[in-house]
């Protein structure tokens, strides 16, 4: 009989501990029929900051919502320009074009995928008004350089954290660094829940009462709208579940970390393969374990015929997509990400993924004629 296929990522296994706890929690929400807004709410952004290591936390519906809102607490509309980075989930350059400004992309780093700072700072115009670097797949981006620019050209520091809650850099969380940090807890992040959620935290106590006031209709009283927003709150339910998972969240990273360091062990010695890289001073917490071969889909293919799942992040190029057509970024403009996109394959990366699939995992590749 065949061995089971090894997942790309199992939430199944990973949620079966907790399964009595989840149970326990949603139905103290059913019970109490308190659906929107509710205690637990407020009880996991105070404990949501608490783990984070900053003053206070506002839960969102989403984290592109989450971004929206924080790029229209910060003023940022109609007239004015977002870098982002061209290789990330779409999410960072929505919100851009939501909040009714322009985005601009900018390359990234050959060895982190992160963004560039040199390349951000050549597309610095007078119309910039802030930059978003997104930790991509767990791993902080160049921070110290980031800030610096936006010292430097008065600009905002928006964190994309959506794939690196708990991520930490100089033994700081990430989020909390820049003007604003956004958090993601999509089903299958590192701090998942049961649908769409996310988190905001900001430097400025004004500014977080505005993003949480913005996701609410643009209010704090029932009645009274001081201006427009929108409906992008976090459910009671997902939040009373959160609270269950968050006390997990720092195990299940530091498992992350060790089947990494395990793929690392195994397979640093193909040369026909780039592994993630770790960032001086960063603590990767691998959201998704990307590496790169020249033949990626011949690599996958084989993977697959041994039983052993894979993904893409990211397939194209944020620039190459079909949405923004309308900035006539041809192919080679954006080299680096556009080189990336064409190699990266993402391995089976999940806490719970045994030392024998990852074995297996490892065997497969080896067996690859690179």
């Amino acid at each position: 009989m065949p061995a089971a296929p090894v997942p790309l990522v199992d939430l199944r296994r990973q949620y079966a501990p907790l399964q009595a706890a989840l149970r326990e929690a949603a139905c103290a929400v059913l019970e109490a029929c308190d659906f929107v807004g509710g205690q637990a709410v407020a009880t996991f952004e105070h404990e949501f900051a608490a783990a984070l290591g900053v003053p206070a936390a506002v839960g969102v519906g989403n984290a592109t919502l989450g971004l929206q809102a924080v790029l229209h607490a910060l003023g940022i509309g109609p007239g004015d320009e977002v870098i982002v980075p061209a290789h990330t989930a779409i999410a960072t350059a929505e919100a851009v074009t939501l909040a009714g400004a322009r985005v601009v992309f900018a390359d990234i780093e050959t060895d982190t995928y992160t963004l560039d700072p040199d390349d951000v700072a050549r597309r610095i115009t007078p119309r910039t008004r802030a930059v978003v670097p997104v930790h991509l797949y767990g791993l902080a981006a160049d921070l110290p350089r980031l800030l610096a620019l936006a010292r430097e050209h008065g600009l905002y520091l928006v964190e994309d954290c959506a794939q690196a809650v708990g991520g930490r850099f100089e033994g700081r969380a990430l989020g909390s660094f820049g003007d604003a940090g956004v958090y993601s807890f999509f089903p299958s992040k590192n701090l998942g829940g049961f649908g769409d959620g996310g988190a905001v935290i900001a430097r400025d106590p004004a500014l977080l009462k505005r993003v949480r006031m913005y996701s609410n209709h643009g209010r704090e009283d029932k009645y009274a709208h001081e201006f427009e927003g929108t409906n992008s709150r976090l459910d009671t339910l997902q939040a009373a579940l959160l609270r269950v998972n968050l006390p997990q969240l720092a195990a299940w990273n530091a498992a992350r970390r060790q089947i990494a360091a395990h793929y690392r062990a195994r397979l640093a010695h193909l040369p026909w393969l780039t592994l993630p890289t770790e960032r001086p001073g960063a603590e990767h917490i691998y959201h998704v374990y990307v590496v790169r071969a020249a033949r990626r889909e011949a690599l996958a293919a084989h993977l697959h015929e041994h039983g052993i799942r894979t993904g893409l992040h990211y397939p194209l190029a944020l620039h190459r997509q079909p949405a923004y057509a309308h900035l006539k970024l041809g192919p080679g403009s954006l080299p680096v990400a556009e080189d990336v996109c064409a190699s990266c394959l993402s391995l089976p990366m999940f806490p719970g993924l045994t030392e024998a699939e990852v074995e297996r995992v490892c065997d497969a590749v080896e067996a690859f004629r690179g």
